[in-house]
């Protein structure tokens, strides 16, 4: 008879890796989100007739629109890197990964509800993602609530 074979767990990320990705991620999306500004600043501009000088109204259902849209393509930058191959930008120097609890490719779903998950952690001034410094098994809400986790992958032998 034979005892079973424990499985090796992989690292986890701990939470100052995760914000050295996501400063890194920062600029990115903030690039996508100039991209996004500018094209409703034109749109705005010259299909509205407005004057050049003019800016979209605070609190304005089109400005309102405009973060949607923000959040939108931040979530789309995010969910495809980790849908193609766990990473984004910033993970990758850092050897971060994103993966389902129960190893292998978390799904479009739990995707999304991780970054849903983590704008409402970061809203809160990241509660959800100092939490891990208390959790017992170093997870943040998002973590948690999507059935996904982060580890941190070996470095490679060169």
């Amino acid at each position: 008879m034979t005892a079973p074979v424990a499985s090796a767990e992989k690292p986890r990320a701990l939470i100052g890796w995760r914000l050295l990705a996501l400063l890194y991620d920062v600029w990115p999306v903030l690039a996508l989100w100039m991209l996004i500004s500018l094209a409703f600043t034109l749109g705005y501009t010259f299909l509205g007739h407005h004057a050049a000088r003019e800016n979209i109204a605070p609190y304005s259902p089109l400005q309102l629109l405009l973060w949607l849209c923000c959040w939108g393509v931040a979530g789309l930058y995010a969910t495809l890197s980790w849908a193609r191959g766990g990473q984004t930008l910033g993970m990758r120097p850092w050897r971060l990964k994103v993966v389902a609890a129960q190893g292998g490719a978390p799904s479009t779903r739990a995707l999304w509800l991780r970054f849903g998950v983590a704008t409402l952690s970061l809203a809160l001034v990241g509660l959800g993602f100092w939490w891990a410094w208390v959790d017992r098994e170093r997870l943040t809400w998002h973590d948690r609530l999507s059935g996904t986790r982060m580890i941190r992958l070996p470095k490679q032998k060169r």
